[in-house]
């Protein structure tokens, strides 16, 4: 992530200050759901987008990082969440998006977490969604 320059660390890009910049629990946080998601599948790739970083299958978008604005807590928001039935995964106002809140301070439920990737991720790798 960063790179040892004349005994100094420089970031490599906004991509990485996203994550690097905030305060901890949340940059931990942050950190442990990216690796996770990109650990889901060698077609996964991951890069900023409107300001936020976002992963994408086969170049569509799948999923993307964000904070709450009021909690200032983590979510996971699915692009087509909308597919998506699970208690856990909330609407609002969206129309195409849910997305799964992640509090930062407790453990992360990876079982639940892999459970909704994997789900997201079968809409286009069963081409439900055109790739």
């Amino acid at each position: 992530m960063n790179r040892l320059l004349n005994g100094n660390y420089k970031m490599d890009n906004k991509l990485d200050s996203f994550y690097l910049n905030k305060k901890e629990p949340v940059k931990s946080t942050l950190l442990v759901l990216r690796d996770l998601i990109k650990s889901m599948d060698s077609n996964i790739t991951h890069s900023l987008k409107y300001g936020m970083p976002f992963f994408c299958y086969n170049q569509k978008m799948f999923c993307y990082l964000w904070i709450d604005k009021k909690t200032n807590d983590p979510y996971i928001g699915f692009v087509e969440g909308n597919r998506m039935a699970h208690p856990k995964l909330e609407q609002g106002n969206r129309a195409r998006m849910k997305i799964f809140n992640v509090n930062p301070r407790i453990d992360i439920d990876i079982v639940t977490i892999t459970m909704l990737l994997n789900e997201a991720l079968d809409f286009y790798r069963n081409g439900i969604i055109n790739c």
